[in-house]
């Protein structure tokens, strides 16, 4: 996982509904990257983030999914840290989440952001839920630019 970031730009946010899911598992760091995500939501100008908790990174998909069909939000944002352990669970919650949360972007034609961290370990992790990089800025960003593109090419 590269330490790189992409380029920001400046986003009107206002008028978004924006909805945060948050694993409770490595809660610390997740709790690190949601605060960052909020902080750049409300920064835009966009409502304040709904935030909803999960047990962990797996129940993220379910709960995304029953966001998209039953309430309004212009995008949802899923997080979760998983560390790799002693066997490969890591790899098949990362892998299943991500291909889970396209599917549900997709069919309901809804920006839903893969904030997973999938890391092989606590210093990866550390290095990209920190003050220095923050991928919860990231995630946020994406959903905002992705809402304002899907209100541009839907509301015509």
């Amino acid at each position: 996982m590269s330490l790189d970031t992409p380029s920001i730009q400046e986003i009107d946010g206002s008028g978004l509904r924006i909805a945060i899911i948050a694993s409770r598992y490595n809660e610390a760091l997740v709790d690190s990257l949601v605060q960052h995500a909020c902080a750049t939501i409300e920064a835009s100008g966009a409502e304040r983030p709904v935030i909803e908790r999960v047990p962990g990174a797996a129940e993220l998909p379910f709960a995304a999914s029953t966001l998209a069909q039953h309430s309004h939000f212009d995008a949802i944002i899923c997080i979760g840290v998983v560390i790799a352990g002693d066997t490969n669970h890591h790899e098949i919650i990362g892998n299943s989440t991500a291909t889970a949360l396209l599917d549900i972007s997709i069919a309901q034609q809804l920006p839903v952001m893969n904030g997973i961290l999938v890391v092989n370990n606590l210093a990866q992790a550390e290095a990209r839920a920190g003050e220095e990089i923050n991928r919860g800025k990231e995630f946020a960003q994406a959903a905002l630019e992705m809402a304002l593109f899907t209100k541009k090419w839907t509301t015509k």
